[in-house]
């Protein structure tokens, strides 16, 4: 773990999207970082203001420039799209900067994996950690690179884990991932499948058999994950619906004590048992809500796991590796 005797120099690329203006929004009022830059995902971009982070960041959003990252940062936000990430990360690593990203650049640790669903991603720079911190805390405190987990992917596993862990999760019967999430977790470029008159009233199923998050649960699992994503006319929120067997014999107490064992003292997920969670109660938070019911006669274990996409499954996740890896308590500048 690195130690800082003043505030960190920070900067943030890609601070025009949803997930990367929450993220200035966060590092503004962090007691122990001083922010040095807000930049956009082009060098060809214009400077311009931040309306929504007025009073809060006083900077301007500037062009992308990798040099004065290189310089003046200790640590670098990465919020830039997958193929700027890969030669944005592994150049500010070569440069001494410890990097937190949060696209999908440096999560597939299988080459061919990665190639297939990340092709701008060449290799993995040295010190890489996947940024899922209730499991693996102690690869983020070291890192010189944090993978931040998907979205879609931090609720599934922060879901699933401890059950894969313990040795409950009947792997052969697969996993099924049925979710629902808000418009921003589409990013800030408006298409025709985001568009306000094709989404409200509505919800959509997308990407089935073909999303990138498939390959990051299936690397942590180990099981194979059938996953359905849908959109649903929300701002932002993820709800998950998943369907597992568990291992003959395995009781409502296990499934219980099992959970308790895993998060019963992290600060960021809630564990609701029966009381299935809802997205209203996780909207503008850092916390992952979990909730599960058990058939015991079938075997059948149905999960809903709740979070913010921009925050837990984003933005707030990335302060969160940021805080370990710095040794702050972890729940600086996050609620």
């Amino acid at each position: 773990m690195h130690s800082y005797s003043q505030t960190v120099r920070v900067g943030v690329a890609g601070a025009t999207g949803y997930a990367g203006q929450e993220l200035v929004g966060l590092l503004a009022r962090h007691p122990e970082v001083d922010l040095r830059a807000a930049m956009s995902s082009t060098a060809e971009s214009a400077v311009r203001p931040m309306p929504r982070l007025a009073r809060v960041f006083e900077g301007s959003l500037e062009p992308l420039n990798i040099d004065r990252l290189k310089k003046d940062v200790d640590i670098a936000f990465l919020a830039v799209p997958e193929q700027a990430a890969a030669d944005l990360g592994t150049a500010l690593v070569d440069a001494g900067v410890r990097v937190i990203d949060l696209s999908g650049a440096f999560r597939i640790k299988d080459d061919a994996q990665r190639s297939k669903w990340y092709p701008a991603t060449k290799s993995m720079p040295a010190g890489a950690a996947y940024g899922l911190v209730e499991h693996f805390r102690e690869d983020v405190k070291d890192a010189q690179l944090v993978a931040c987990p998907g979205c879609y992917p931090t609720a599934a596993l922060l879901a699933l884990l401890p059950l894969v862990k313990a040795g409950l999760l009947d792997v052969s019967a697969g996993v099924i991932v049925d979710a629902k999430s808000g418009i921003s977790g589409a990013g800030r470029t408006p298409s025709d499948r985001t568009h306000f008159s094709e989404n409200h009233g509505s919800v959509s199923a997308y990407g089935i058999f073909n999303h990138r998050h498939v390959a990051e649960m299936q690397q942590e699992l180990g099981a194979e994950v059938t996953f359905v994503p849908h959109l649903v006319p929300l701002d932002r929120g993820i709800l998950e619906t998943i369907y597992v067997k568990l291992t003959p014999g395995t009781t409502a107490d296990a499934v219980s004590s099992t959970f308790e064992a895993a998060y019963g003292k992290e600060p960021f997920v809630r564990l609701t048992g029966d009381a299935l969670p809802e997205i209203k109660h996780v909207a503008w938070t850092n916390f992952c809500d979990i909730g599960w019911r058990l058939e015991p006669g079938t075997r059948r274990l149905v999960l809903v796991a709740c979070l913010d996409n921009l925050i837990k499954g984003a933005a707030g996740q990335a302060l969160q590796n940021f805080n370990v890896a710095c040794g702050f308590d972890e729940r600086t500048g996050l609620r």
